[in-house]
């Protein structure tokens, strides 16, 4: 049975949990229209359906303890997947990072991640969580509509002048219910 359980000093290894790899198979594009957000999905053709991983981050526990949170899923003694909450300044709390073991995907995991998340925001007054998910990554957008965030901005300039000039960051929030 999965646990979820917020990582401490004690366990803090396991905020290292390798990034695996995911498929690049379209491009998710936001519309804002009426003061209404929307979306499409560009389909890319089968022979440039590829697959990306980010390099492993290198938190430190001692470094971020003050300003973020780490929850940790686990299968008995074993950190499947990562929630990485660093508190927000406004009303929203950022999941900066998420992730769950390939072995573990598609079982609910990541969604219990973020139900945690959301009652830690809660518990110490914020409206919700808000993340942010590349448009090429359209798998990890369409989890975050899945797990109830909205679509909240567009930024077309982050990238800007890098090698990743033609992507763009989605804003997503998840309002306490």
């Amino acid at each position: 049975m999965i646990q979820i359980k917020q990582i401490t000093e004690a366990t803090q290894q396991d905020i290292r949990l390798k990034n695996q790899p995911f498929k690049i198979w379209g491009k998710m594009i936001p519309t804002y229209i009426n003061e209404t957000w929307d979306h499409s999905i560009e389909r890319l053709p089968a022979d440039q359906i590829r697959e990306m991983c980010f390099p492993d981050e290198q938190y430190d526990y001692q470094q971020m303890q003050s300003n973020t949170v780490f929850f940790g899923a686990y299968d008995q003694d074993a950190c499947i997947g990562l929630a990485v909450v660093q508190k927000g300044f406004f009303n929203y709390d950022y999941v900066y990072d998420l992730k769950v073991d390939q072995a573990y995907r598609k079982q609910g995991i990541a969604q219990m991640l973020i139900e945690e998340a959301a009652i830690w925001a809660k518990s110490h007054g914020k409206q919700g969580l808000y993340t942010i998910g590349q448009d090429n990554n359209v798998s990890a957008c369409l989890f975050y509509l899945k797990a109830g965030f909205r679509i909240g901005g567009l930024d077309t300039e982050v990238y800007r002048g890098t090698a990743q000039e033609d992507k763009k960051d989605i804003l997503f929030y998840l309002d306490d219910k």
